[in-house]
């Protein structure tokens, strides 16, 4: 079957590997799109150590083959899932994957508009839901989305909104804060100008939550001097150097989400992700949630992929960038 290939030099190149059989809890899925995240293009380049690999962990396509102990899933079914970042990724047309991280593919959304939420979804709901945890019906309080327009702000503003919370997204252009707005956010403030002034402009003197999705140490104090007391931060990036101090007098948690790690480690809640992918897929189709897709490139080539890799690095990027068809 045909793959692209991270190479040693950072460049993607199409490769030939052998089509691989489904077994244990495995679907084999051919693929129909891909999404490019920032993961993709923040892996090292491969060495001695480290081989070429397949990158990409967001997929949309057809389960072809399953393995014997497979229960959630048959041979048609359509899904969408990220897959695990210590298995090759799906820039492939075939790929294998746990179903225990997979989801139905939403049958109102296409495979490209379904591609763009896995990775994404699963961060944002994991991050509010499980790390947060706020509840995921009648939740009150305000969070502050950090980097609201990327990729999992764009889904963690709408998860925010349906849980019940006001929302407050940062953004930086008017076509990044537009998109916020468009996707419901009660307010958008800029990451660029001191957020305590911003949040008394439009009424808000301290907020409950903090998703941050953008690097940490930048937006720290900003962060602790609006948090509000026994309030918590989620944070997708390590935090680096940064002052926890100020955390203590008002209780303050500071937790971390990487939506990598239930797969990577198998953990007892690893088929949390498919429930939530279930239930995510449920409220597309019913409207409650909107695909966060807002480029698209075809075919599924080196070509395409270096394209969307060269926009994610520009640090600009409204929503997701998907690839489709082989």
């Amino acid at each position: 079957m045909k793959a692209v290939q991270y190479t040693p030099s950072g460049e993607l190149r199409w490769v030939t590997v052998d089509k691989p059989s489904a077994s244990g809890h495995d679907l084999l899925v051919r693929v129909m799109a891909v999404s490019v995240n920032p993961v993709d293009v923040k892996q090292p380049k491969p060495n001695a150590d480290a081989p070429p690999r397949i990158l990409g962990y967001d997929v949309a396509g057809i389960v072809e083959e399953v393995g014997e102990d497979v229960t959630l899933f048959k041979p048609g079914d359509a899904v969408f899932y990220a897959g695990s970042i210590d298995r090759p990724g799906g820039f492939s047309e075939y790929h294998l994957v746990d179903e225990r991280i997979v989801g139905p593919k939403p049958e109102r959304l296409s495979f490209a508009e379904a591609a763009a939420m896995p990775l994404t979804t699963i961060t944002a709901w994991e991050g509010l839901f499980d790390r947060l945890h706020i509840p995921r019906e009648g939740a009150k309080g305000t969070i502050l989305v950090i980097g609201a327009a990327g990729g999992v702000g764009s889904i963690a503003v709408q998860l925010a909104k349906w849980a019940g919370l006001t929302v407050i997204g940062t953004a930086s252009r008017p076509d990044s804060q537009n998109w916020v707005k468009d996707l419901g956010a009660d307010a958008v403030i800029s990451h660029f100008q001191p957020v305590a002034a911003q949040l008394k402009n439009i009424g808000h003197d301290s907020v409950n939550y903090i998703f941050c999705l953008n690097q940490v140490a930048p937006h720290w104090d900003g962060m602790v001097e609006v948090l509000a007391p026994e309030g918590a931060i989620c944070t997708i990036l390590p935090p680096g150097p940064v002052d926890v101090n100020p955390l203590w007098a008002g209780s303050g948690t500071l937790a971390a989400e990487s939506m990598f790690t239930r797969p990577r480690f198998h953990t007892a809640a690893m088929i949390e992700q498919h429930r939530l992918l279930t239930r995510v897929s449920a409220l597309l189709d019913e409207g409650v949630l909107t695909t966060t897709l807002k480029t698209r490139y075809t075919p599924i080539s080196p070509k395409t992929l270096s394209q969307a890799f060269e926009q994610i690095k520009t640090g600009h990027t409204v929503g997701k960038i998907v690839v489709e068809e082989f």
